[in-house]
C-alpha cells in the first residue's frame, strides 16, 4: 500500500509477523483474538504517554474483552525500550515507518497546531515532566527520529484479517479512548451472536 493511501473498514489484511521491542514474534492478525493496532509517535512523546497510561490502567479490561493491544512507535528499539519496557502490552519499533506507510498513517503540522490538541499536550508535558523529575522515566530526545508531527491512528482487526473499525486522528490526541475501544469489541461480539456467519475464518 502506498504512503498516504488509507485503509478502510472491510479491508482484508495479509497475515504478517511483527517483532516486539522484547524480541518476541507476534502474528497480525491474531488467530484467536481481536487486535487493536495503534500508531503512536516517538519514544517519550508526552501526549502519547498520557493516553497510554489510560490503556495501562484498564489493560485487564481490554484483555477480558478479547483484545490484544499493540502499539507502534517510529523510534528505534534502543531508544524506545527505556520508555516502554514496562508497558503490559506489545510495543513495536518502526523507525523506518514501514508500517506507517502501509497503513497510511501520516504526519502533519495540524498534529500540534489544532487547538483541540493544546490542552492534552499541556497535560502530557506536565505529567511527563513530573515523572522525569521523580526519576520514573527518561528524558525524551530533543529531536526525535521521525519527527514530532505524527498523527495517531487506530485499527481493530479480526482474526481473519478484516479491519472491523479504524480511526485516523485529526490531531496528536485524537484517538480511541478505552471506552470507545471496549464498545467496539462489544459490538463485534453482539454481531457474531446475532449472525454466526460473521465469525472469523480460522
Amino acid at each position: 500500500m502506498k504512503d498516504g493511501h488509507r485503509i478502510h473498514v472491510g479491508t482484508s489484511l495479509s497475515r504478517r509477523e511483527l517483532v516486539t521491542i522484547h524480541a518476541r514474534n507476534i502474528e497480525v492478525p491474531s488467530r484467536d483474538r481481536l487486535i487493536h493496532l495503534q500508531f503512536r509517535r516517538f519514544a517519550g512523546c508526552p501526549v502519547c504517554d498520557l493516553h497510554l497510561q489510560s490503556v495501562v490502567r484498564r489493560h485487564e479490561e481490554i484483555v477480558a474483552a478479547g483484545i490484544q493491544e499493540i502499539a507502534v512507535f517510529h523510534s528505534s528499539t534502543e531508544t524506545l525500550k527505556p520508555h516502554a519496557d514496562a508497558l503490559p502490552f506489545d510495543v513495536i519499533a518502526d523507525p523506518g515507518k514501514r508500517l506507517y506507510a502501509e497503513f497510511g498513517v501520516e504526519a502533519a503540522p495540524r498534529a500540534l497546531l489544532d487547538p483541540r490538541a493544546w490542552l492534552p499536550v499541556l497535560r502530557g508535558l506536565v505529567h511527563s515532566t513530573l515523572r522525569i523529575l521523580r526519576g520514573r522515566q527518561p528524558v525524551p530526545e530533543v529531536r526525535p527520529h521521525g519527527g514530532s508531527l505524527g498523527l495517531p491512528a487506530d485499527f481493530l482487526i479480526a482474526s481473519d484479517g478484516r479491519v472491523l473499525a479504524c480511526k485516523y486522528g485529526a490531531h496528536a490526541f485524537d484517538q480511541w479512548s478505552v471506552d470507545e475501544l471496549l464498545a467496539l469489541a462489544v459490538g463485534v461480539q453482539r454481531a457474531r451472536a446475532r449472525w454466526p456467519g460473521l465469525a472469523d475464518a480460522r
